[in-house]
């Protein structure tokens, strides 16, 4: 009896495995259909150029010029500080700040940065908070300095105006 049912054991399991096994086809076939659709397409989707003898004419058009209106910046906030220039030719009334140190070495490190893209970079003490200032441009116009500091922000962020008591 015990030999009977290991046979029958073997013969389901025999029976199970055929079945699994040739339901298992390969999509090769599929994955050949899939490419030939796509070689077909390929080639409907080429265009032939065709060239002509006559050059095409040319379109002129007028160029118009547009003038910007002047922003208003007299809501653009700015900040007021007492500094001494440590570096650099002076502060006008307005200026762009790029960084704040509390090292002096930092502070130099970001000046020579700023004098490489061909700013007027200058360093500036706050002696109250102890912090050096990095000035990357200076200007007599709020205006002007609105839009160094607007140019300015791609790379610094946190750039920010400075009013120079």
């Amino acid at each position: 009896m015990k030999f009977q049912i290991e046979k029958l054991a073997v013969a389901a399991f025999s029976v199970c495995a055929i079945a699994c096994l040739s339901s298992c086809k390969s999509n090769e076939s599929m994955y050949k259909k899939a490419y030939e659709k796509a070689q077909a397409q390929t080639k409907a989707e080429q265009t032939t150029v065709v060239k002509t003898d006559e050059p095409e004419p040319v379109k002129v058009t007028p160029v118009t010029t547009t003038t910007t209106p002047k922003t208003d910046t007299s809501n653009e906030t700015t900040r007021s500080e007492k500094l001494t220039v440590i570096s650099g030719a002076g502060l006008k009334a307005y200026s762009v700040v790029c960084g704040s140190f509390s090292l002096k070495a930092n502070a130099e490190g970001l000046q020579s940065t700023l004098k490489k893209k061909g700013y007027a970079a200058q360093i500036a003490l706050n002696s109250e908070r102890k912090l050096y200032r990095v000035i990357a441009s200076t200007f007599d116009s709020k205006a002007d300095a609105v839009s160094s500091r607007n140019s300015l922000r791609a790379s610094y962020p946190d750039a920010w105006l400075l009013y120079n008591n």
